[in-house]
């Protein structure tokens, strides 16, 4: 195990709860969606997710403050800006207020080779 997976705090849920709403799904399965950002820690780095068949790999996991998002990471998480990701969650999470300073778990994935 590397440093970086021995300095995570324990994880907060199971790596089945990483990716769940169809439409994310989708966009992994079609390569539009590398990373996902969560409140918790769901993967450790090495930790393999299985999406309708297909297998992904976690590459990386660390914390980022929302103030901290640029456009490169809300392509990561398969939109096109960041105020495109920042209305796709708040709709998920009514009444969730975007703070800059709020913290979140990156889990960065890539598809397993066979």
């Amino acid at each position: 195990m590397t440093n970086e997976t021995t300095n995570l705090p324990p994880k907060t849920c199971t790596i089945e709860r990483l990716v769940t709403l169809e439409s994310d799904v989708e966009k992994v399965l079609q390569g539009q969606k590398t990373a996902t950002r969560r409140n918790g820690r769901y993967a450790d780095i090495g930790e393999i997710m299985e999406l309708k068949g297909q297998s992904f790999v976690v590459n990386n996991v660390y914390n980022q403050s929302l103030g901290e998002l640029k456009e490169e990471h809300a392509k990561q998480e398969g939109f096109q800006s960041v105020e495109e990701y920042k209305q796709s969650i708040l709709s998920y999470h009514p009444g969730m207020p975007w703070l800059p300073t709020m913290t979140v778990w990156v889990h960065e994935f890539t598809p397993v080779k066979v």
